[in-house]
């Protein structure tokens, strides 16, 4: 039994420095991760400390869980991709009981030769020394043991737990035991939160602090992330494109989501950067409609298909709006187009030093103009629900990622999405109803203006009119009726 528990150790041994082969290569570098620290370390007030900790693992049913998303900020910061873990980052350096200096430490999951064999490779601490480039790297049952008197500090970055955190009972050193212990060394506080709102604790907890220093480092992208996030997009627009020249009257909303998910996963995007939207007719009119479960689209409708590829943790967020019948009606070419140039609108005022409600205001003044030109509202300072929400965020490690929302800066990346929803029973003529359009494209803001990311993916009417007629490479793909009897 020695020998077989030695070579399965072994085995998982050998296996994490074989699987080096096997990955992309082009991954973040540690050098990005510690160039990032180094950055919110300069950023850190005096005699300080950011704590942060890993995602919990999320519980899908029974014994079955989530696919595992680390923390966006976390994962920034050390490329560390595993559960039960907490990093801090000091603004000074430290002296450890051996009269070691150091200004970060990290703790995480420890290898386990027998969990491997069942949900994959960990690092350890020696490869999160080896493969991330953290040299103060400690498995997570150090944790409790790690002397360093909090009280001292001026104060205590962190985000405050708002997230439902599973006990494992078998693991002592699991996430829901890490911030047990972490509350424990530095007395947090256990009170109501509306009590605390008016008479705060006196201690040195910093729970908003940290959020203004993350959005300021992650809203401006490095060249690396740049690279990433420009992927995500080509692969996004490879899926919109595809469905163009695929499809047909007759296919679901949820065969369409698979045709572009298919694609991202035939470029190695690794997943979805959030739940895709595909929405025909008036369903198009939830924003977040993500049911897709429409089981017959029509030649007469509209479907709008909002989708983002997540490559290497950075997601794309592109929306194309087509013609199922593979033209527009009179009606939806002219709320299509209306749309556009409102984009277009935006576009212009694009570039460094502009206000994202300059963007916004861009396209509201075209879309009120429009609709009244169209007679759907009287006046242009009708108030109305048929453009509801705003058009520019960032994106990168979150679809709406981190980032200051004041004005653009150079090496911010964008979305510019207008849209316009008219669902049944508005209140205008019924010629209307159902149709809902939005266009939304990648933005890279430039020295003096910006990279349209997503241009391949088609925008003009023209241009989706004739990518339609275009053949696919899925049009001979017909499987059998799973309903029809033998």
């Amino acid at each position: 039994m020695k020998q077989l528990s030695l070579l399965i150790l072994m085995l998982g041994f050998f296996s994490l420095t074989a699987q080096d082969a096997d990955l992309p290569a082009d991954f973040l570098s540690k050098s990005f991760h510690h160039e990032r620290r180094e950055k919110l370390r300069e950023k850190l007030p005096a005699n300080s400390v950011a704590v942060f900790f890993a995602n919990p693992v999320r519980n899908r049913s029974n014994d079955v869980d989530f696919v595992y998303h680390q923390d966006p900020d976390f994962y920034y910061l050390t490329g560390y991709n595993e559960p039960d873990a907490v990093l801090l980052v000091f603004k000074d350096f430290q002296t450890s009981v051996n009269n070691t200096k150091y200004n970060e430490i990290i703790f995480v999951q420890p290898r386990n030769e027998f969990r491997e064999m069942w949900t994959g490779r960990r690092l350890g601490d020696k490869g999160v020394k080896e493969r991330l480039g953290l040299e103060q790297a400690f498995n997570n049952s150090a944790f409790k043991q790690y002397h360093v008197d909090f009280s001292k500090f001026a104060s205590i970055l962190f985000f405050d737990f708002k997230n439902d955190v599973r006990d494992n009972p078998r693991d002592s050193s699991d996430l829901f035991n890490l911030i047990a212990q972490f509350k424990a060394k530095v007395n947090y506080p256990e009170t109501n939160k509306a009590t605390l709102a008016i008479e705060p604790a006196k201690n040195n907890l910093d729970m908003k602090g940290l959020a203004p220093i993350m959005d300021n480092l992650r809203g401006i992208k490095t060249k690396e992330e740049m690279e990433l996030v420009r992927k995500a997009v080509r692969i996004s627009c490879a899926g919109q494109v595809e469905i163009m020249k695929a499809i047909k009257p007759g296919m679901s909303e949820r065969e369409i989501q698979g045709i572009h998910e298919f694609v991202f996963k035939k470029y190695q995007a690794e997943d979805v950067g959030y739940p895709s939207i595909v929405g025909a007719g008036h369903n198009g009119c939830i924003l977040h409609y993500i049911d897709n479960y429409k089981p017959n689209i029509t030649n007469t409708e509209l479907i709008l298909m909002d989708l983002g590829a997540e490559y290497h943790g950075y997601t794309a967020d592109i929306t194309r709006t087509i013609p199922v019948s593979g033209k527009f009606s009179p009606e939806q070419k002219q709320i299509y187009e209306l749309v556009l140039k409102a984009q277009e609108e935006a576009m212009k005022v694009c570039k460094p030093g502009a206000s994202f409600r300059d963007l916004y205001m861009a396209t509201r003044v075209v879309i009120n103009r429009g609709l009244k030109e169209l007679g759907i509202i009287q006046n242009e300072t009708d108030k109305h629900m048929y453009y509801p929400h705003g058009c520019t965020h960032h994106i990168g490690l979150d679809v709406h990622d981190r980032g200051p929302y004041e004005r653009l800066e150079e090496g911010m990346m964008i979305t510019i999405e207008p849209g316009i929803y008219i669902p049944d029973n508005a209140a205008c003529d019924k010629k209307w109803w159902g149709i809902a359009v939005r266009i939304e494209d990648d933005f890279l803001i430039t020295k003096d203006g910006y990279e349209h990311l997503s241009v391949s993916a088609p925008r003009t009417v023209k241009d989706i009119e004739a990518m339609m007629k275009q053949p696919s490479a899925l049009d001979h793909f017909i499987l059998p009726d799973l309903d029809k009897k033998n």
